[in-house]
Protein backbone atom coordinates (compact mmCIF):
# COMPACT_ATOMS: atom_id res chain seq x y z
CA UNK A 1 0.00 0.00 0.00
CA UNK A 2 1.19 3.50 -0.77
CA UNK A 3 2.50 5.57 2.10
CA UNK A 4 0.95 8.64 3.70
CA UNK A 5 3.31 11.01 1.85
CA UNK A 6 2.20 9.55 -1.48
CA UNK A 7 -1.48 9.94 -0.60
CA UNK A 8 -0.84 13.55 0.47
CA UNK A 9 0.84 14.25 -2.88
CA UNK A 10 -2.01 12.52 -4.70
CA UNK A 11 -4.49 14.76 -2.87
CA UNK A 12 -2.52 17.84 -4.00
CA UNK A 13 -2.44 16.61 -7.60
CA UNK A 14 -6.17 15.84 -7.59
CA UNK A 15 -6.86 19.36 -6.29
CA UNK A 16 -4.84 20.71 -9.20
CA UNK A 17 -7.09 18.81 -11.64
CA UNK A 18 -9.53 21.68 -11.03
CA UNK A 19 -7.35 23.80 -13.34
CA UNK A 20 -7.74 21.20 -16.09
CA UNK A 21 -11.51 21.14 -15.60
CA UNK A 22 -11.69 24.95 -15.70
CA UNK A 23 -9.68 25.00 -18.92
CA UNK A 24 -12.00 22.42 -20.45
CA UNK A 25 -14.99 24.47 -19.29
CA UNK A 26 -13.65 27.51 -21.16
CA UNK A 27 -13.97 25.74 -24.50
CA UNK A 28 -17.70 25.07 -24.08
CA UNK A 29 -20.05 27.16 -26.21
CA UNK A 30 -21.65 30.00 -24.22
CA UNK A 31 -25.10 28.41 -24.45
CA UNK A 32 -23.84 25.01 -23.26
CA UNK A 33 -22.56 25.11 -19.68
CA UNK A 34 -20.91 22.10 -18.06
CA UNK A 35 -24.12 20.58 -16.70
CA UNK A 36 -25.74 20.69 -20.14
CA UNK A 37 -22.63 19.18 -21.72
CA UNK A 38 -22.76 16.37 -19.15
CA UNK A 39 -26.42 15.64 -19.97
CA UNK A 40 -25.66 15.44 -23.69
CA UNK A 41 -22.57 13.30 -23.10
CA UNK A 42 -24.42 10.80 -20.90
CA UNK A 43 -27.36 10.51 -23.30
CA UNK A 44 -24.90 10.05 -26.15
CA UNK A 45 -23.02 7.34 -24.27
CA UNK A 46 -25.90 5.48 -22.62
CA UNK A 47 -28.84 6.20 -24.93
CA UNK A 48 -32.40 7.04 -23.96
CA UNK A 49 -33.11 7.06 -20.23
CA UNK A 50 -35.37 8.27 -17.46
CA UNK A 51 -34.55 11.42 -15.56
CA UNK A 52 -33.90 9.34 -12.40
CA UNK A 53 -31.18 7.36 -14.20
CA UNK A 54 -29.65 10.57 -15.51
CA UNK A 55 -29.59 12.03 -11.98
CA UNK A 56 -27.86 8.87 -10.79
CA UNK A 57 -25.24 9.07 -13.54
CA UNK A 58 -24.68 12.78 -12.92
CA UNK A 59 -24.49 12.07 -9.17
CA UNK A 60 -26.67 15.11 -8.41
CA UNK A 61 -30.15 15.66 -6.98
CA UNK A 62 -33.24 15.50 -9.17
CA UNK A 63 -33.76 19.26 -8.81
CA UNK A 64 -30.33 19.95 -10.31
CA UNK A 65 -30.92 17.36 -13.02
CA UNK A 66 -34.28 18.98 -13.84
CA UNK A 67 -32.61 22.35 -14.38
CA UNK A 68 -29.98 20.85 -16.69
CA UNK A 69 -32.65 18.92 -18.61
CA UNK A 70 -34.84 22.03 -18.96
CA UNK A 71 -31.86 23.95 -20.34
CA UNK A 72 -31.04 21.38 -23.03
CA UNK A 73 -34.71 20.77 -23.86
CA UNK A 74 -35.30 24.52 -24.33
CA UNK A 75 -32.56 24.50 -26.96
CA UNK A 76 -34.06 21.51 -28.75
CA UNK A 77 -31.10 19.25 -27.95
CA UNK A 78 -33.23 16.60 -26.24
CA UNK A 79 -36.84 15.56 -26.25
CA UNK A 80 -38.87 14.32 -23.31
CA UNK A 81 -41.53 11.75 -24.06
CA UNK A 82 -43.82 9.76 -21.77
CA UNK A 83 -42.39 6.45 -20.59
CA UNK A 84 -44.68 3.71 -21.95
CA UNK A 85 -44.00 1.63 -18.82
CA UNK A 86 -44.86 4.48 -16.42
CA UNK A 87 -46.78 7.48 -17.76
CA UNK A 88 -45.63 9.59 -14.80
CA UNK A 89 -42.02 9.31 -15.95
CA UNK A 90 -40.33 10.80 -18.99
CA UNK A 91 -37.80 9.26 -21.33
CA UNK A 92 -35.00 11.61 -22.38
CA UNK A 93 -33.63 11.28 -25.91
CA UNK A 94 -31.05 13.19 -27.92
CA UNK A 95 -32.45 14.99 -30.94
CA UNK A 96 -30.47 15.35 -34.18
CA UNK A 97 -29.65 18.93 -33.10
CA UNK A 98 -28.50 17.57 -29.75
CA UNK A 99 -26.26 15.05 -31.50
CA UNK A 100 -24.76 17.90 -33.55
CA UNK A 101 -24.09 19.83 -30.34
CA UNK A 102 -22.53 16.73 -28.77
CA UNK A 103 -20.34 16.23 -31.85
CA UNK A 104 -19.18 19.86 -31.56
CA UNK A 105 -18.37 19.39 -27.87
CA UNK A 106 -16.36 16.29 -28.75
CA UNK A 107 -14.44 18.17 -31.46
CA UNK A 108 -13.59 20.99 -29.05
CA UNK A 109 -12.52 18.63 -26.28
CA UNK A 110 -10.43 16.49 -28.61
CA UNK A 111 -8.75 19.60 -30.01
CA UNK A 112 -7.88 20.90 -26.54
CA UNK A 113 -6.51 17.54 -25.37
CA UNK A 114 -4.52 17.14 -28.60
CA UNK A 115 -3.09 20.62 -28.11
CA UNK A 116 -2.19 20.15 -24.43
CA UNK A 117 -1.08 16.49 -24.54
CA UNK A 118 0.43 16.46 -28.02
CA UNK A 119 3.87 15.65 -26.62
CA UNK A 120 2.56 12.61 -24.71
CA UNK A 121 3.05 9.15 -26.19
CA UNK A 122 0.11 6.90 -26.99
CA UNK A 123 1.24 4.69 -24.11
CA UNK A 124 1.24 7.66 -21.69
CA UNK A 125 -2.29 8.66 -22.70
CA UNK A 126 -3.43 5.05 -22.46
CA UNK A 127 -1.91 4.71 -18.99
CA UNK A 128 -3.62 7.91 -17.83
CA UNK A 129 -6.96 6.60 -19.10
CA UNK A 130 -6.40 3.26 -17.38
CA UNK A 131 -5.44 4.83 -14.06
CA UNK A 132 -8.25 7.40 -14.11
CA UNK A 133 -10.75 4.64 -14.89
CA UNK A 134 -9.39 2.64 -12.00
CA UNK A 135 -9.48 5.66 -9.68
CA UNK A 136 -13.11 6.35 -10.57
CA UNK A 137 -14.03 2.69 -10.03
CA UNK A 138 -12.38 2.77 -6.60
CA UNK A 139 -14.71 5.58 -5.58
CA UNK A 140 -17.81 4.01 -7.12
CA UNK A 141 -21.00 6.04 -7.15
CA UNK A 142 -20.02 8.79 -4.73
CA UNK A 143 -23.65 9.86 -4.40
CA UNK A 144 -25.09 6.60 -3.10
CA UNK A 145 -22.19 4.60 -1.72
CA UNK A 146 -21.92 4.50 2.06
CA UNK A 147 -18.71 6.04 3.32
CA UNK A 148 -15.91 3.57 3.71
CA UNK A 149 -14.35 3.32 7.13
CA UNK A 150 -11.31 5.53 7.16
CA UNK A 151 -7.88 4.10 7.65
CA UNK A 152 -6.47 4.63 11.11
CA UNK A 153 -4.47 7.80 11.42
CA UNK A 154 -0.97 7.18 12.59
CA UNK A 155 -0.18 9.58 15.36
CA UNK A 156 3.30 10.65 16.14
CA UNK A 157 4.37 9.74 19.59
CA UNK A 158 6.89 11.65 21.52
CA UNK A 159 9.47 9.51 23.20
CA UNK A 160 10.88 10.52 26.49
CA UNK A 161 14.54 9.78 26.76
CA UNK A 162 15.19 6.89 29.11
CA UNK A 163 16.89 7.83 32.34
CA UNK A 164 20.08 6.06 33.15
Amino acid sequence: MAGQAQFEELARQLSAVGAVKRDMGRILPPDCPGGSAAVLTLLGRHGDMRMSKLAELLAVDMSVTSRHVAHVADRGWIERSPDPADKRSRILRLTPTGQEQLDELSRRTTHLLTERLGDWSDDDVGELIRLMTRLRASFGDCRSAPPRPSAPVLEETTRTPART
